[in-house]
This record gives structure tokens, sequence and C-alpha cells, in this order.
């Protein structure tokens, strides 16, 4: 091999070499501070972690709005329409919160059933919904008609 092409294939793995490490510190770096989105059943049934920042959403069940007096504070149930969640948050509520609407909270898990959040964002208008809640709800709606279908199909049996 000549000498100007040494140098040359010198020069392209050195710059592969490089590009190859950039590449892998990025994705390390994104690893640590990518959220997870996670439904309400995914959460109760220990899929996601507790001492990590992830994204729960969900409906603001109706009736479980508990404001404090005397701060922000502020605690609410999130479902999928399989499982329940508190979320506490101690800032302002985004105007557009609203209890049965969609919401997506982040924060951290104090248990399988409760999640801190540091932020709590509605939706912005009438039809949007956030694409992970509407998959999420669908899901959990279609996993319920089929539980229920079950047992209708158990119960015909004992007349």
């Amino acid at each position: 091999m000549k000498a100007h092409r040494k140098k040359k294939l010198l020069t392209i793995l050195t710059a592969l070499l490089l590009l190859s490490t950039a590449v892998a510190l990025l994705l390390y770096a994104i690893g640590d501070y990518a959220d997870a989105f996670y439904e309400p059943t995914r959460v109760v049934n220990g899929d996601a972690p507790l001492n990590k920042t992830i994204r729960v959403g969900g409906l603001v069940t109706t009736g479980s709005v508990k404001r404090a007096t005397d701060s922000l504070y502020v605690e609410f149930d999130i479902t999928d329409n399989q499982e329940v969640i508190t979320v506490t948050f101690d800032k302002s509520l985004p105007d557009l919160f609203r209890e049965g609407q969609g919401i997506m909270a982040e924060g951290q898990l104090l248990d399988r059933k409760t999640l801190k959040a540091t932020k709590v964002l509605a939706k912005h208008d009438e039809k949007y919904m956030p694409p992970e809640i509407a998959d999420t709800l669908k899901k959990s709606h279609k996993k319920g008609v089929e539980k229920m279908q079950k047992e209708q199909s158990g119960n015909k049996g004992s007349y």
C-alpha cells in the first residue's frame, strides 16, 4: 500500500472512531434524561421505576381533586379506565385542568399508587388528546370490553 493511501485510510478510520464515540456519548446522555411514558395500569403493575422521572397520563377522575386551603398543594386521581393512581402536586395547575379530562403528569413515584408530580400538562383544546393518552385509553377500553364480554359469557350458563 502506498504511503498516501495509508494516510487516507488512517484519516478515515480516525474520523469513524471519533464519530462513533460522539454518537455513543450522545445516546448515553439522552438515556439519562429521556422520560418514559407509563399508563396507570403499568405503574400499578410495577413496570415503572420508583426513583426515576417518568410521565403518567390518563383521565382525571371526577370528584377526586382535593385542594389545600392554605397552599397550592393539590391531590387528584388519574385513571386509564382500569387502574387509578394518585397524583400530588404543589404548584399552580394549568388553566385547562379539569376533572374528566386527559392530563399528563411528570414526576417520581412515591409508591405504586402515588406520583409526586413536578409538572402537570393539560390538553389545550377540546379535540386534542396527547397520542400516548389516546392510545392508552383505546387499549384500556378494548381490554375492558373484552373483560366484560368474558364475564357475561360466563354468567349465561348459571341461569
